[in-house]
């Protein structure tokens, strides 16, 4: 039987803390004021709900596997191959 290990609630709750101290000393010298904790948490979810956003795009963008099997030369050129 094979068991997962999640992680504890203790260790989510050190990284969201690492995270946020970390949002604060990025972003209070480029604000040029101080930030309370809501103001760094808000930050940190802002930046990952962009990042994760972006990361969305890209793997949106990217052609599928299954659809480009065949189709381009073995030169690596891109260019179709049309076999007479």
């Amino acid at each position: 039987m094979r068991s997962s290990v999640k992680p504890s609630h203790a260790t989510n709750d050190n990284l969201k803390d690492d995270l946020i101290r970390r949002a604060r000393e990025v972003w209070q010298p480029r604000l040029g004021r101080d930030l309370s904790r809501e103001d760094a948490r808000q930050i940190a979810e802002n930046m990952t709900g962009f990042f994760s956003v972006l990361a969305e795009w890209s793997r949106a963008e990217l052609p599928s596997q299954a659809n480009d099997i065949g189709t381009h030369d073995a030169s690596g050129n891109g260019e179709a191959r049309h076999d007479r």
